[in-house]
């Protein structure tokens, strides 16, 4: 996904091309991200789609569809000439929504850790380890 972002740091993306999951989707699913997470903020200017689509080495079409899907539903505004930039729309989850996302989430780990020959108890454990090195770092 998006790497952490530093304050002042840019919105970075990021593609994962083994997901299975169409890259415009990923695209946008980032941008969900950032915004639901106050990453990205009402007014924030997305890369253009010609950057986007060299830095991520794609075809401009693909940034185009996510954009245009975005701004169809409100999470984006596009000014010609000036720019794409992060829309007022705030994104809202039910529950239910964000348990299957994280059912997708843990899925695709599980997969993953699986071709790469680790067993789900050593995802478990690895897990358990990084949650206490964040309490630690709390504390």
């Amino acid at each position: 996904m998006t790497k952490a972002a530093q304050p002042g740091a840019p919105f970075r993306f990021q593609l994962d091309l083994r997901s299975g999951v169409p890259v415009y989707r990923q695209i946008m699913d980032q941008v969900l991200a950032g915004i639901a997470s106050a990453r990205l903020a009402s007014g924030d200017q997305l890369p253009t789609v010609r950057q986007l689509a060299v830095d991520l080495s794609i075809n401009p079409n693909t940034v185009i569809r996510a954009y245009r899907e975005l701004e169809i539903r409100g999470f984006l505004d596009t000014h010609q000439g000036s720019g794409t930039f992060v829309g007022a729309q705030r994104v809202e989850q039910d529950g239910e929504e964000r348990q299957r996302k994280l059912d997708g989430i843990v899925s695709d780990l599980v997969a993953r850790a699986g071709s790469e020959g680790f067993t789900a108890q050593q995802v478990l454990e690895r897990l358990k380890d990084l949650m206490a090195e964040q309490r630690t770092r709390r504390d």
